[in-house]
């Protein structure tokens, strides 16, 4: 499966009934990224996969960090 959106990285956690909300977005998707790399140490996803997901996890954080500081400057 691709993943391409942090919802497709969530229903593959929801798969393993495991759901996220601590509170934050941010700090939801620096759980979800702890909860990736022990997905793939443990082998429940390949090095294909893991790969895309801390790509979209990255980009997902990246963009809520900068509407953060956008936030705090207006």
């Amino acid at each position: 499966m691709q993943y391409r959106t942090y919802y497709d990285v969530l229903q593959l956690l929801k798969q393993f009934d495991t759901y996220v909300h601590i509170g934050t977005r941010q700090l939801d998707i620096e759980f979800v990224a702890q909860e990736v790399d022990n997905m793939y140490k443990a082998g429940v996803i390949d090095a294909a996969q893991y790969a895309n997901i801390k790509l979209v996890l990255r980009h997902e954080h990246e963009l809520e960090v900068r509407q953060q500081s956008e936030n705090k400057l207006s």
